[in-house]
């Protein structure tokens, strides 16, 4: 069975201008991989209408699955919802369950225009339930769209894993050595990665008070294939007078 693919695009000008640390990639990617829907590329893109319809559209059909995070707030430079709508055809209009939602949210008089944006999406979208904050994400084909917010984010990704496809379970295994220098094994470790063309085979370094040192991990869906990539990885530090450490360092 071939692993479903994902695509992430993190929207906002507040991330490319460096006022934002995305927070969202690392906890995106180790979900994806755990589910077997490994995460294959990822893009920074701004608040560009022309910019995001065509990042939508050119990923959509590149890729299994896309998750997109910001720009669904209440703001005007909040776009991402009715780019996607532009993407796929469809009007960007209420959508009855999500403005019911929204609208018990609020006193009276208090739903105002600005905050009927969260509640206005491309006609056929499902929705994301937002534990967090009501106001919800929405899948749309194979593009589901997210807070930018992390909490908010995760909450979102919470509603919608049980309804993602699965794969097998992306795996590592790690060997690390105190002063080891990448340019020793860097030979040894293409080879082994050309014996293994299923993993994802990289070098790491690390710089610690206790002693620099590298990180050697393997990644995939093959255990079998893992432990033996890890056994290979060990025996070539050991080759260059080195102790390994099977494990992630600590």
């Amino acid at each position: 069975m071939t692993n479903p693919t994902a695509c992430l695009l993190i929207i906002g000008n507040e991330v490319l201008s460096g006022r934002t640390r995305d927070a969202n990639l690392q906890f995106l990617a180790t979900r994806l991989g755990a589910i077997g829907m490994p995460l294959r590329e990822v893009r920074v893109i701004p608040d560009v209408r022309e910019t995001i319809i065509a990042t939508v559209n050119e990923v959509r059909a590149k890729f299994d699955h896309v998750f997109t995070t910001g720009g669904i707030g209440p703001t005007h430079d909040d776009i991402t919802s009715e780019c996607v709508a532009e993407a796929f055809g469809v009007p960007w209009e209420p959508h009855p369950e999500a403005w019911a939602r929204m609208e018990r949210q609020y006193k009276p008089g208090e739903f105002n225009a600005a905050r009927q944006r969260m509640a206005t999406m491309p006609r056929g979208a499902a929705l994301i339930d937002n534990p967090i904050s009501t106001a919800p994400g929405f899948t749309i084909g194979n593009v589901h769209v997210m807070a930018g917010v992390p909490r908010i984010m995760q909450a979102m990704f919470d509603a919608l894993e049980p309804s993602l496809p699965t794969g097998t379970p992306v795996q590592s295994r790690a060997v690390h050595a105190l002063r080891l220098q990448e340019g020793r094994i860097a030979e040894g470790l293409a080879a082994i990665q050309a014996r293994f063309p299923a993993l994802d085979i990289g070098s790491y370094p690390y710089y610690r008070p206790e002693g620099n040192g590298v990180a050697l991990v393997a990644k995939g869906t093959d255990p079998a294939a893992l432990a033996a990539a890890q056994q290979a990885i060990a025996a070539l530090v050991r080759g260059i007078g080195l102790e390994p450490v099977e494990g992630e360092p600590v």
